[in-house]
């Protein structure tokens, strides 16, 4: 045995990922909920951290520490910099949500999109709001974990990990998850969004990455905020695949409590 397992575990084996070896249950259990929420309540003692994946899916580890010398405001100042020289003609001009000559008939044209409502990098969002009787962030994990295991298709796939990291955020760099993903700077982001917003990362398999959120924004303009930094993380479902106007992705971050990140 790598690392002491907590009681209550299905029947599992150990991997090796990169230096790092990896817990992965033979079988999801029935009763996943409730022993997700207990894992994440125990996961600053033991250090190990619930994931959903897919067990032959992952590339080469990270080191984590990379996050470590981000300078996420600055970083981000000079990216959203970039992204808005790259997108303002498409913002500005309705005229290009039309779709090329050539597209099937069956496609619609792509709905303009205005972009983001600043002119510069108008800093990270404040944090969620702190208080109330909503879930914890442990809870919210764990309903997530719930739901995506019914609607998502693919749940068949999946199987529970325990990852030893100092962080969820940390986990998609443990176990070498990317898919085109900026590893660095998402692990930098989600460490963030865990202490803004109660955020856990819950699965990351294929090119797909969910995020629970405990303390989302409540408010639109909040959620604008919130909005850029998601978009700033390149995912394709945001930004091209078709580009989701940014006032409508916004509105639909309020008091949104998962985040799903897709990369091609």
């Amino acid at each position: 045995m790598v690392f002491s397992l907590p009681d209550g575990l299905p029947s599992g084996r150990f991997e090796r990922r990169g230096p790092t070896e990896v817990w992965l249950c033979d079988e999801l259990p029935d009763s996943v909920e409730e022993l997700w929420a207990g894992l994440l309540r125990q996961a600053s003692v033991t250090g190990l951290y619930p994931h959903l994946c897919r067990p032959d899916d992952h590339g080469r580890p990270e080191n984590p520490a990379a996050a470590d010398a981000v300078e996420l405001e600055a970083v981000l100042e000079a990216d959203f910099a970039a992204y808005r020289q790259k997108r303002l003609p498409y913002w500005s001009d309705p005229s290009t949500a039309e779709l090329p000559e050539d597209t099937p008939e069956d496609v619609e044209p792509w709905p303009h999109d205005p972009g983001p409502p600043f002119s510069g990098w108008p800093g990270l969002a404040p944090a969620g709001p702190v208080g109330g009787a909503g879930p914890g962030p442990e809870e919210a994990a764990a309903h997530a974990v719930a739901e995506l295991l019914c609607t998502d298709p693919y749940a068949a796939s999946l199987t529970l990990a325990l990852v030893p990291a100092r962080l969820s955020a940390d986990v998609p760099a443990v176990v070498g998850w990317d898919h085109g993903a900026p590893i660095p700077l998402l692990t930098a982001l989600l460490r963030s969004w865990e202490d803004r917003f109660g955020a856990r990362v819950v699965a990351a398999y294929g090119g797909e990455l969910h995020v629970s959120v405990a303390r989302p924004p409540l408010d639109p303009a909040h959620a604008e905020r919130l909005a850029l930094e998601h978009v700033l993380t390149t995912a394709d479902n945001i930004v091209d695949d078709p580009p989701t106007p940014f006032p409508e992705y916004a509105r639909e971050l309020v008091g949104r409590t998962e985040w799903r990140f897709w990369w091609d």
